[in-house]
């Protein structure tokens, strides 16, 4: 199992309970994150789950798992160990990704340590997952989309399936994260693998 961290950004878009799932999976497997949650990625979280802080999260995922995984970053320092490309990681994933987020990171703005974080695993061609959740799709969220693509990030809407046939909004979520976990190479046994019925 790699030793580097995992970044983790929170943003504004809705889907508070798909991070923080990610965030419980993620301590469970013993892999550290470096977390970002920007201010109103922050009001979501109350909003959604009310969880009102970051001292709130951290009771919500479980303090133990935690203090021995998690490392939170100031979303307007811009200096934080995520900012540089020199200091090593496995990647990024910003879940839920704002459609301002995911504008700016598409244009370079880097206004903030998630934007920051987001333009060093571009450049570093580290793997970036973006967890977008809007409904419709404009034609200006579909081009900054491309553009990303085309740029190297994974844009992996917030669209759970059913042939899981999921029984509760957990086994929704649950499908989501698992997609994300996929990308980053994190086991995990959150729902059943597709059979169509061949190796019965």
């Amino acid at each position: 199992m790699s030793d580097r961290p995992i970044v983790v950004a929170i943003t504004g878009a809705s889907g508070a309970p798909y991070s923080v799932r990610l965030l419980e999976v993620l301590a469970d497997a013993q892999r550290q994150v470096q977390l970002i949650v920007s201010s109103h990625g922050l009001r979501l979280l109350d909003t959604e789950m009310g969880i009102p802080s970051l001292d709130a999260l951290r009771s919500h995922v479980g303090a133990e798992r935690w203090d021995r995984s998690i490392t939170a970053f100031d979303d307007g320092d811009r200096g934080a160990t995520p900012a540089s490309g020199s200091a090593l990681n496995d990647g990024m994933v910003i879940c839920p990704c704002s459609m301002g987020t995911l504008s700016a990171i598409s244009i370079g703005a880097s206004r903030s340590l998630v934007e920051r974080a987001a333009d060093v695993a571009l450049k570093e061609r580290r793997k970036l997952i973006l967890v977008p959740r809007e409904t419709p799709l404009s034609a200006v969220h579909l081009e900054n989309m491309l553009r990303l693509t085309h740029a190297g990030a994974i844009v992996m809407p917030a669209a759970p399936g059913f042939y899981h046939r999921p029984r509760s909004i957990d086994d929704l979520v649950n499908f989501v994260v698992a997609r994300v976990l996929d990308h980053l190479g994190v086991p995990h046994r959150l729902v059943s693998r597709w059979n169509s019925g061949e190796d019965e």
